[in-house]
């Protein structure tokens, strides 16, 4: 069914005052504001994909928030038999996840804002060394980087993108993640491709969206709330840059986007400029 387009200012200022009510600690005000998005989506024709919104939304944040009151409550309950750094430590695990979705769901709402930051000229290559030295992961990672691939970006955004495709592709990949950077025509591309099991043709939008696993069952094997890719195309789309799965002799390929920087011009380095009405 398709969705009505006009929808999506109401859709998004729900959701962005969700996140917001979350990132202040009030979650009873938070799961109000979420509902709101359901009446916001509703007379649009969206009902079906708010219902699942809800729900997904619900469920990831009741599980942090139940582990966290079972450990409180545990701990009132038997002072005398609690260890002070257990409950701490797990808490403290419960309280970060629930930090994460909310971070997540903030950028979901507006990722134009996250990406209306500092912009500067950045190699593409050297962008993914930096990110690539502050990990460590699990099945080798194998590069083939062309340098001076300069692109105009909010560096911190990209290279949350970036991290994201990375989290994605271990989580799924056999053996070995394999990241290219190139040049093509006027456009950088970056590569994050696996050896996985790879994504059916008619699943590759779908992973976009948000709360998606494509397991029905909800499996937890892989972890995660399914946010991570559709934070991916939401910042690579306010980068005016284009964010796919496209065709590969192994696993997935993900194939970021972004208009190569004109570094000859006289224009100022930063988002472009709105378009006229």
């Amino acid at each position: 069914m398709s969705q009505d387009h006009s929808s999506r200012p109401a859709v998004r200022e729900a959701a962005q005052s969700a996140a917001s009510a979350g990132e202040c600690g009030c979650e009873q005000q938070m799961m109000q504001d979420i509902a709101a998005i359901m009446r916001a989506a509703q007379p649009h024709g969206m009902l079906g994909w708010q219902r699942r919104f809800v729900s997904d939304a619900s469920h990831e944040l009741c599980t942090p928030i139940a582990g966290l009151r079972a450990r409180l409550e545990e701990a009132r309950l038997h002072p005398g038999e609690t260890d002070l750094e257990t409950l701490l430590v797990g808490a403290l695990g419960d309280v970060y996840r629930l930090q994460a979705i909310v971070a997540d769901l903030l950028v979901l709402a507006r990722p134009e804002a996250h990406a209306a930051g500092r912009w500067e000229p950045t190699d593409l290559a050297e962008l993914v060394q930096d990110v690539l030295s502050r990990r460590v992961d699990r099945r080798e990672v194998i590069l083939r980087l062309d340098s001076g691939v300069i692109v105009n970006v909010a560096r911190c955004d990209i290279s949350r993108l970036f991290g994201n495709l990375l989290d994605n592709a271990q989580r799924h990949a056999v053996d070995t993640v394999h990241v290219e950077v190139r040049r093509s025509g006027d456009t950088a591309e970056l590569v994050v491709a696996d050896d996985g099991a790879g994504i059916a043709g008619t699943d590759r939008e779908q992973i976009f969206e948000v709360f998606t696993r494509l397991d029905a069952s909800r499996c937890r094997r892989y972890g995660g709330p399914g946010l991570g890719l559709a934070i991916a195309r939401g910042l690579a789309w306010a980068h005016h840059g284009t964010l796919r799965v496209e065709d590969s002799l192994l696993g997935a390929c993900f194939v970021l986007r972004l208009p190569l920087a004109n570094l000859g011009s006289s224009l100022r380095f930063g988002p472009p400029e709105p378009e006229p009405q």
